[in-house]
């Protein structure tokens, strides 16, 4: 099975309020993240919070995902709350084979390209497999839980970016023609430029 982490723990400080309960289409960013995820099959959704995170964890429960609160979204960065949804898998599902990584402010990820990364996993050929568009690298991707020791002993200031070049020969890339996959909403601007 693929359990999805989805990153959402941060205080959208340069977006100036909470992005994540933003509104999008008929949901909010979030949701619409949550909602596309388990179009693509993946049922197993664990979002990580953090700013407002009741607002944020109230919305997870109506999507019947599940949320786990990163007590050190102050003061970290993705990687803690990468970590914190790993050692959730670890404890509380025994028969998860790879986690999906994503974003939660990526409301513009298309269902198509979340399962074709997790297809491209499940036809065995790498423990890590990351979409990439005009040779860059975006989100998701998937880590297999025999690689997930390697993130864990990661410290900060270091970052998933180190991790994956540290393992770049065992990546396999799922080359997709939209740039959805390299795009987030930081700011207003992004906002508006993207919104449906």
């Amino acid at each position: 099975m693929i359990s999805a982490i989805i990153l959402a723990a941060g205080e959208s400080r340069r977006m100036g309020k909470p992005k994540m309960l933003l509104p999008w289409g008929n949901s909010t960013v979030l949701g619409y993240v949550i909602s596309t995820y388990q179009a693509a099959g993946v049922q197993d959704i664990v979002v990580i919070t953090g700013g407002v995170h009741d607002s944020v964890e109230k919305l997870v429960s109506q999507y019947g995902a599940q949320s786990v609160f990163n007590r050190d979204y102050l003061h970290s960065e993705m990687l803690s709350s990468i970590q914190y949804g790993l050692l959730f898998l670890l404890w509380e599902r025994t028969g998860v084979e790879a986690a999906l990584i994503g974003l939660g402010d990526q409301p513009q990820v298309q269902a198509g390209v979340v399962q074709r990364i997790c297809d491209t996993f499940r036809e065995g050929k790498s423990g890590l497999v990351v979409p990439s568009f005009q040779m860059r690298r975006g989100h998701p991707w998937i880590v297999s839980r025999s690689l997930w020791d390697d993130l864990l002993r990661l410290k900060s200031p270091q970052s998933p970016r180190e991790f994956l070049n540290e393992h770049a020969g065992q990546i396999q890339y799922v080359e997709v023609g939209t740039s959805s996959i390299l795009a987030d909403l930081d700011t207003p601007e992004d906002y508006e430029k993207f919104r449906p």
